[in-house]
């Protein structure tokens, strides 16, 4: 009975504080306690121990980011903004207007949306009846916008993170949770007009980042269509095939062409004839010569869909955009709810696109630069706010989307390479004094700044070293150093250094925040 009440103890001053009063008035019972009521009690004391976990148990985790997610320090987020700012101001030079959505959609908005890709979408618990998932994109939830807000004409741009399951290639901008920068045309229009102006869009967007050399692949989901129906494909099978063209990009011809016929089901033959048509490439005389093509020419969808691609080609001549863009019958975009015109543009490694050879008469493939990664992708979607809408109206829409992470990877690669110094602040001008127990005027001096719109520093010590000041300036790249001392004081001016050049002048108090705005204007 002793040594089950000194367990007991031990038991007990093995638990923390809060749980201290319990322990005491299980001892406080113990005396008059039968053997199997104390055995009770230590069981139920081991049980709380247990749930509670001891130091010998405490559970070693590793500080990192989940996978396919990643943190950015300040020279990242410096990156990224002129990166955003650069592609904002695109946007909105062509009218755009901005909006935005959750990060989370009921389930079922979602689904049926993407073919093969659903897999990838994060579904979240039940939360009090509500099936919800991440969002996989903002289109669908753009249109989803225009259904439940019975929005019939809008051009805008929403930038936000959206969410894949997928195989993360960090290395590659591939990730788990990324953004994605949207540009859409919504509304009735004559055609190709909307989608001429998208394609000119990511003209200018990859020209002003200078990521290097780019070409803009095109092609039209009507012409996919017709395509594999006369090459014999099932109407049941049209999607999932598509899917796998989808991955020439990735894969070999061989490779696409086995996955069809042993995974797909496809015969042999039609697969043989998908593979003479996607190898294709060319300009508005391509889809001439297919347009007299034998077997083409027997689909009304793909008659529609190559003469709209030639009134594309005729608007992007006008845009002066030609030289990047080919129309490549392997484009395919995998997801569902394309209806026509679709668009990829990748980076090349090596040498210029030799876009005057595919748009020769050539007709075949040329040698062109290594695709090193796709940086934009969209196309239309007549159908997808239809879908929503409850008496099925549609809304017809085209849009891209800029494949943001990997411009950041190849940005910080280059910042990298580079000896430039990039910024993380916008500071103007730091305050500093050469003396000690300025700390009330240097105090008083930045905020005059501050109230006059001046991005401005001051060190938070009470006397430091003007050698201290000035380096904070030199790492931070702050530009000019407003200096004061007993003299600058007594005689009404400031001593403005410019950190670059080391030149000093004198400049009055009530003239300072003018001198400043002038000297880092272009900051």
């Amino acid at each position: 009975m002793i040594n089950l009440g000194m367990a007991s103890l031990r038991l007990c001053a093995g638990l923390v504080g809060r749980r201290s009063g319990f322990c005491a008035r299980s001892l406080r019972t113990i005396t008059g306690m039968t053997v199997s009521q104390i055995d009770e009690e230590v069981a139920k004391l081991l049980e709380l121990k247990t749930q509670l976990g001891g130091d010998e148990g405490r559970h070693q985790f590793t500080l990192k980011t989940a996978k396919g997610t990643r943190d950015y320090n300040p020279k990242q987020m410096a990156i990224r903004e002129k990166v955003f700012n650069t592609i904002i101001s695109c946007f909105k030079r062509h009218g755009a207007e901005n909006i935005d959505t959750p990060v989370f959609e009921l389930k079922e908005t979602l689904t049926g949306k993407y073919g093969e890709d659903s897999k990838l979408i994060y579904d979240l618990k039940d939360q009090g009846g509500e099936l919800l998932s991440l969002r996989y994109d903002l289109t669908v939830p753009f249109a989803r916008y225009l259904a439940m807000n019975k929005v019939t004409n809008i051009k805008r741009y929403h930038i936000a993170k959206v969410y894949r399951r997928d195989n993360p290639a960090m290395t590659r901008g591939r990730y788990r949770e990324f953004y994605q920068c949207d540009f859409d045309i919504a509304g009735q229009y004559d055609p190709m007009i909307p989608d001429a102006e998208c394609l000119k869009i990511v003209h200018e967007i990859l020209s002003e980042l200078e990521l290097g050399d780019f070409r803009i692949k095109v092609n039209d989901r009507r012409i996919l269509d017709g395509m594999f129906a006369v090459c014999g494909v099932p109407d049941d099978k049209f999607r999932t095939i598509c899917s796998t063209v989808d991955k020439l990009d990735k894969m070999s011809w061989e490779d696409v062409r086995s996955e069809m016929v042993k995974e797909k089901g496809l015969s042999e033959e039609a697969a043989d004839q998908i593979g003479q048509y996607v190898s294709l490439q060319g300009g508005m005389d391509l889809a001439e010569r297919l347009l007299q093509d034998a077997k083409m020419s027997q689909s009304k969808q793909a008659c529609a869909g190559l003469t709209d691609m030639k009134q594309l080609f005729s608007y992007l001549q006008l845009f002066q955009v030609t030289d990047k863009v080919v129309f490549d019958l392997s484009l395919a975009r995998g997801l569902d709810y394309y209806t026509g015109v679709i668009y990829e543009a990748i980076l090349t490694q090596t040498g210029p696109v030799p876009v005057a050879a595919t748009q020769n008469g050539a007709g075949e493939k040329a040698e062109e630069g290594v695709s090193v990664g796709s940086v934009a992708g969209g196309g239309r979607y007549d159908g997808l706010v239809g879908m929503f809408d409850p008496k099925g109206r549609k809304v017809p829409c085209v849009g891209v989307s800029i494949g943001i992470e990997r411009v950041f990877s190849i940005m910080e690669q280059k910042a990298e390479a580079s000896a430039e110094k990039v910024r993380t602040t916008e500071t103007q001008v730091m305050v500093a004094s050469a003396q000690k127990n300025l700390l009330e005027e240097r105090l008083r001096l930045t905020a005059e700044l501050w109230n006059a719109g001046i991005k401005a520093e001051v060190m938070y010590k009470k006397n430091p070293k003007l050698l201290s000041q000035l380096q904070h300036c030199e790492d931070s790249g702050i530009p000019l150093v407003a200096i004061i001392g007993e003299q600058e004081l007594k005689d009404g001016v400031v001593k403005l250094r410019t950190v670059h050049s080391r030149e000093e002048i004198d400049v009055s108090r009530a003239e300072l925040v003018e001198e400043i705005k002038r000297r880092t204007s272009d900051v």
